[in-house]
């Protein structure tokens, strides 16, 4: 990675005036404010440098500053917009901030420069109440059409007790349903050809093929799909706003729940960025031990992936076989943390406890079961000429495509891009793994499904590994923002007694600043990025999804194909609502 000073003074360089300031984070991700009136013309300069091109929107957020005590060095604002953006061929991230004033800001839109753009932007009016001029289609995203207010507003309760009692009369209801209607004017659709009409279809939102609650509504000329709108939010439950009002510790559960097929592997990126702000080391073997159980995750969630993949295309045995193989990491998984699909394991500094007594021998016999089966998988999916037919040249998309749209994971991978943080960028101790890169080339649904079983390969090398190699000492760090004093000290002195108490009942304060870690997750990048004010609870906390940038994707896969593929575009998609909406 390049270093982050020399990086930041060629981007002052390159930009002039139009950097307000530069912040120093503990990430060390350059970081740089840019005048409102300068950010476009700075993005597209960013974008298109061609010695250091940034061309993939990773994400974009926005804060409510206007609480906030600790923002020294940073611009005056009432809220501030970042964009995050990736240099897959630099292995290099760039913070730009934008300093807004007033309650009801305004920033032009960049979708005409990433169309990744439209739903973040959409997001951030929808939660902020950040206006984007120019946006083709700027309504609510997450939230249902009617509500009022702008939830993660510092203003706007947090808990539904502050809210009032909840009614809905039949009248009340009526009505809003009816703003539920899809009106195909209101998104740019014709409702008729020269000589036909267009029919208009809702696939879901409680279609098995949608994979839980999300609503596709289809424009259709016959059983080809013209057009499409996918209308999630159905499942959101404030994950951003519920880390406003939770200890540091007491958030780890809740990131359980956001992509729930990939347990430990959500705490990872939290528990690592709350660590780059309060300077905490972790032991190596709980680094290793993390490791483990992050790869066995992503082999519970490849699993479901291949097992409902094959059954969104018809073929209804795989997905019992697949399952079953999927209870023999649960069952690893519930021996080591008491859990299984959620575990709440990981912690700021370490791992909850240690592994337990006869944890060798459950391992090892799972990595000498599954290798036999997968190649039984690929004998009876991959090489089934129906499943081909299905598959083969189906949702295709080319590598430059997946960037512009901000695709990660095993979506970007089938494209050809062997882009994988374990890899390129690693965290987390993953440098001493010896693991490949699978990728694909065609871009379809048959690489994606290749690409995944081909990760489950390396999965297994890298649990192996970690099984062969498992370094003694300690299991979570000796820090006294990670670990409360012992308790023998505790009987000693009233000082300790009291840091104790303290630590335990009102939770750990956190110096003021911001972290961010992305993490090579289960279907792409997975990043927090944390605020501290100084508090025992976060300030800000943002949660970038691979699910809601890909499933955004989904009219640009879809159009020109039938209906049943999209079925098969859907499954391959490898989405979890959860991670869509948080």
């Amino acid at each position: 990675m390049i270093a982050t000073v020399d990086l930041t003074t060629s981007i002052e360089a390159r930009l002039g005036e139009a950097v307000l300031a530069t912040q120093p984070t503990a990430d060390g991700v350059p970081t740089v404010w840019v005048a409102p009136d300068r950010l476009k013309e700075t993005l597209r300069l960013l974008k298109e440098a061609p010695e250091q091109p940034y061309v993939m929107l990773h994400d974009l957020w926005a804060i409510d500053e206007r609480d906030r005590q600790h923002r020294d060095g940073q611009p005056p604002a009432d809220f501030t917009v970042v964009y995050e953006l990736a240099s897959p061929d630099l292995g290099s991230d760039l913070r730009v901030k934008v300093p807004l004033k007033g309650h009801a800001p305004s920033l032009d839109t960049i979708t005409d420069l990433w169309p990744s753009a439209n739903w973040y932007e959409r997001e951030a009016w929808d939660l902020l109440g950040i206006r984007f001029i120019g946006h083709p289609h700027l309504r609510r995203i997450l939230m249902p059409p009617w509500w009022e207010g702008h939830p993660l507003r510092k203003e706007h309760p947090a808990r539904a007790t502050e809210m009032g009692r909840f009614e809905m009369p039949e009248a009340t209801q009526a009505a809003l349903s009816e703003r539920l209607a899809f009106r195909p004017e209101e998104w740019g659709m014709e409702r008729a050809g020269e000589d036909f009409d267009y029919l208009f279809l809702n696939f879901g939102p409680h279609h098995p093929g949608t994979h839980g609650v999300l609503r596709v509504a289809l424009q259709l000329d016959g059983q080809e799909i013209m057009d499409l709108v996918p209308d999630i939010g159905y499942h959101h439950r404030g994950a951003e706003k519920m880390a406003e009002r939770q200890t540091w510790h007491t958030y780890i559960p809740y990131t359980d729940r956001v992509d729930y097929l990939g347990g430990a592997l959500n705490n990872l990126p939290y528990v690592m960025a709350v660590e780059h702000l309060a300077g905490i080391e972790v032991p190596e073997r709980a680094q290793v031990i993390r490791i483990m159980l992050c790869e066995l995750y992503r082999i519970n969630s490849h699993l479901v992936f291949l097992g409902t993949f094959a059954q969104d295309i018809g073929m209804m045995s795989p997905v019992f076989y697949l399952f079953n193989d999927r209870e023999r990491v649960l069952d690893i998984a519930e021996a080591i943390t008491g859990a299984r699909m959620h575990p709440g394991w990981f912690r700021i500094g370490g791992i909850a406890q240690d592994l337990p007594e006869g944890w060798e021998e459950m391992v090892q016999g799972f990595l000498s079961y599954l290798p036999s089966r997968l190649e039984e998988y690929e004998s009876a999916l991959l090489a089934n000429r129906i499943f081909r037919a299905r598959t083969r040249g189906v949702g295709a998309i080319t590598a430059r495509e997946a960037i512009e749209w901000g695709a990660t994971g095993p979506l970007l991978r089938a494209c050809g891009v062997a882009w994988d943080l374990r890899k390129q960028r690693p965290y987390a101790g993953y440098e001493r793994f010896d693991f490949e890169v699978p990728t694909g080339a065609n871009g379809d649904c048959y690489d994606r499904v290749v690409v995944h079983v081909e990760e489950m390969r390396q999965s297994l090398r890298i649990v192996e590994q970690c099984l062969r190699d498992m370094p003694e000492g300690a299991y979570k760090a000796d820090h006294p923002l990670a670990t409360p004093p012992r308790r023998e000290r505790t009987m000693q002195d009233i000082e300790t007694l009291i840091h104790h108490f303290l630590s335990v009942s009102w939770g750990t304060v956190i110096p003021p600043g911001e972290a961010s870690v992305c993490v090579e997750a289960t279907k792409g990048h997975n990043r927090y990025h944390l605020i501290s004010d100084g508090n025992t609870a976060p300030y800000r906390v943002r949660i970038r999804t691979p699910s809601f940038a890909h499933l955004q994707l989904l009219p640009r896969l879809s159009r020109g194909a039938m209906i049943p593929d999209l079925a098969a575009i859907l499954g391959s998609i490898d989405y979890v609502l959860a991670d869509v909406d948080r």
